[in-house]
């Protein structure tokens, strides 16, 4: 049990950057961004690929960051100059991706069990030091550096452009400001950083499917939602912690859930009522709030009526 929790935060930490790139785009730039589930595999694509060809893993995960940054330029520019509806812009994409992603594998499944990849070495080298933890480890490391890195760049003149064209890109644009290069680059950075989980994910598991990732956007949805509803978003260092607390508890609660016994054909089921959840109990529990609030008030009135 305790070797499967721990594989779960890890997979959950890997998860993390892809919630980072999702926020980025549903949240920052209010953009309904698809193109998630073909830059996830097109990362874990050109990742595997690479290595297998013997290229070196760091090298290769850099690549894969590329491929990703490339996809959501594409998805940018379909929408921006091509005038393209978002939605369709990502599905355009993302279909595209599957054709590519098994032009750069070449089959549609690249084993990585004899490669040596990012997750060997790190555990080849601190294995005899930090022992089981020694991925987690540098795992937490590596989120808080790139959650930090997106905090920074939202603070930055390039960021607060990406999130004023998120809040009202019609204003925005009214004072001569290029909304359309911000997208591109919010959506250039968001696949970038799914594509990095990509790499990560086929290195981690020890292979690269062209299926791997389908519902992956569901998954970065979950992670951006489940996060804000219990740790909050105030602001914008507590909304990316938020988002990478929600990927881990979300690994979390797969984990259980198979522990529980179900079947994980079911957990497309289980991560698409999980969202239902985390979207509706907000508002139905402030709802609920703004009713027995209302009771109150009318009980006090009234029996101080009474009184009177």
């Amino acid at each position: 049990m305790v070797f499967a929790l721990l594989g779960s935060i890890e997979s959950g930490l890997i998860f993390a950057f892809m919630a980072l790139g999702v926020y980025l785009t549903f949240r920052i730039l209010d953009f309904p961004d698809l193109t998630v589930d073909g830059s996830f595999t097109a990362g874990g694509a050109a990742a595997a690929t690479l290595l297998a060809a013997g290229y070196h893993p760091l090298l290769s995960t850099v690549v894969a960051v590329a491929v990703g940054i490339l996809a959501g330029s594409v998805t940018g520019l379909l929408h921006t100059k091509g005038k393209i509806n978002p939605l369709l812009a990502g599905i355009l994409t993302m279909i595209a991706l599957y054709s590519v992603n098994l032009r750069i594998m070449g089959r549609a499944n690249v084993p990585l069990l004899n490669e040596e990849t990012l997750v060997t070495k790190v555990n080849a080298t601190l294995v005899n030091v930090l022992g089981d933890l020694s991925l987690a480890a540098v795992m937490v490391v590596a989120v808080v550096v790139v959650k930090l890195g997106v905090d920074w760049f939202l603070r930055t003149e390039k960021g607060l452009m990406l999130r004023a064209t998120g809040d009202n890109e019609r204003m925005i644009r009214s004072f001569g400001a290029n909304t359309d290069g911000a997208k591109v680059l919010g959506l250039a950075l968001s696949n970038g950083l799914v594509a990095l989980a990509g790499a990560l994910m086929a290195q981690y598991q020890g292979f690269a499917d062209v299926s791997m990732g389908i519902g992956m956007i569901v998954i970065g949805l979950a992670s951006v939602i489940i996060g804000e509803a219990i740790f909050g978003r105030s602001s914008i260092a507590r909304a990316t912690a938020a988002v990478i607390g929600g990927a881990i508890l979300y690994r979390l609660i797969v984990a259980f859930a198979l522990q529980a016994g179900v079947n994980p054909s079911d957990l497309k089921l289980i991560t698409a009522l999980i969202v239902i959840f985390a979207l509706i109990s907000p508002k139905t529990l402030q709802t609920w709030k703004a009713k027995s609030g209302k009771k109150r008030r009318h009980s006090s009135g009234g029996e101080s009526h009474v009184e009177a």
